[in-house]
């Protein structure tokens, strides 16, 4: 029987991947060969963007409109506020 310590080696130094967790520690995977991360957080083959992002969806939510219609509306909402605090 052969010792396996041998084998494992090679994974236990192997440098880890740099993303994360939702529990403010890092991921203690081992990141792909050539790269920072591992399969699951980006390093895998096809994963990531395409260049210059040409799938990114474009919903209008931060653009100067959608900010100053949104201002309009807590502005308004306020004025409501106080209105109805002096009908009390």
């Amino acid at each position: 029987m052969s010792n396996p310590a041998p084998k494992i080696r090679p994974m236990l130094t192997s440098p880890r991947c740099g993303a994360k967790t939702r529990f403010c520690g890092s991921c203690r995977s081992a990141a792909v060969r050539g790269k920072s991360r591992c399969r699951m957080h980006g390093g895998a083959q096809g994963s990531g963007a395409q260049k210059g992002n040409h799938n990114a969806r474009r919903h209008g939510l931060f653009t100067t409109d959608a900010i100053a219609e949104r201002q309009q509306i807590r502005d308004l909402l306020g004025e409501a506020r106080k209105l109805l605090q002096t009908m009390r």
